[in-house]
């Protein structure tokens, strides 16, 4: 029995990696994208709140270093403040919200968090947010973003199909959603802790998985210009929606 549990434990630590492993190639391959694959999938294996702690070091390391390779801090937060203050406060309101949850409970948060991100992916915004609407529809989209961010790590498609509609230069959209993404990270990570759904071991594991995550970005940055993002979206999208009904049904 003892060398039964042993191999399923090392069985569900290869899969996590996997998971971790194609998060990156997608982030390397779309630029974004991380939680949103491999959150879902160690889902299947593990408990959703063991699942997000597992990226928390990927997600904030990538995103720091995007950041600093392109973000103008200033512009980004003197434009963004009012999306990233809800943003915040809506994400320790959701992490809160759900103490009481069960594992089930949060799984199928997560795939209906998941349809929703596959559903806002298929439709590429074709309107644009004037710049004197942006700080109220920044601070709707900071609400909206922060209780997806807080129940299930998966805010990136909404802050994407925003950002998207404020027709930025694609080095200032980058710069911006990195600086964004990491201001959605500091407060669902540490409302976790705080709320007892991560402890610093979890905060260990998390930093193993760089390895995976940097092998990914390294295979996806590779893979760009080898498959075009149409058809690498049409497939993730495919493959997405598939892991969505096993958590439904899970």
């Amino acid at each position: 029995m003892d060398f039964l549990l042993s191999t399923d434990t090392v069985l569900i630590i290869a899969a996590c990696a996997a998971a971790i492993l194609f998060g990156g190639i997608v982030k390397g391959t779309l630029g974004v994208g991380l939680p949103l694959f491999a959150v879902p999938i160690m889902s299947l294996m593990i408990g959703s709140t063991q699942a997000i702690a597992l990226v928390a070091v990927p997600v904030v390391v990538s995103n720091i270093w995007q950041a600093w390779q392109e973000a103008s801090w200033k512009a980004s937060l003197k434009r963004f403040w009012p999306l990233m203050v809800t943003q915040a406060v809506m994400t320790g309101f959701a992490v809160h919200w759900t103490l009481s949850f069960t594992v089930k409970q949060l799984n199928m948060l997560v795939a209906l968090a998941l349809i929703l991100a596959v559903v806002s992916m298929m439709f590429k915004p074709s309107f644009t947010i004037p710049p004197e609407k942006e700080r109220w529809t920044g601070a709707l989209v900071g609400t909206l973003s922060g209780i997806l961010g807080g129940v299930s790590s998966l805010m990136g498609p909404i802050l994407i199909s925003y950002m998207m509609s404020l027709q930025m230069k694609r080095d200032e959209f980058v710069g911006a959603v990195s600086v964004i993404y990491l201001n959605a990270a500091w407060p669902l990570y540490l409302a976790m802790y705080s709320f007892g759904r991560m402890e610093l071991v979890d905060v260990g594991y998390s930093f193993f998985a760089l390895i995976p995550m940097a092998l990914g970005l390294k295979m996806g940055q590779k893979m760009r210009h080898r498959l075009s993002e149409d058809s690498f979206r049409k497939i993730l999208l495919g493959f997405l929606i598939f892991i969505a009904t096993l958590l439904v049904l899970k």
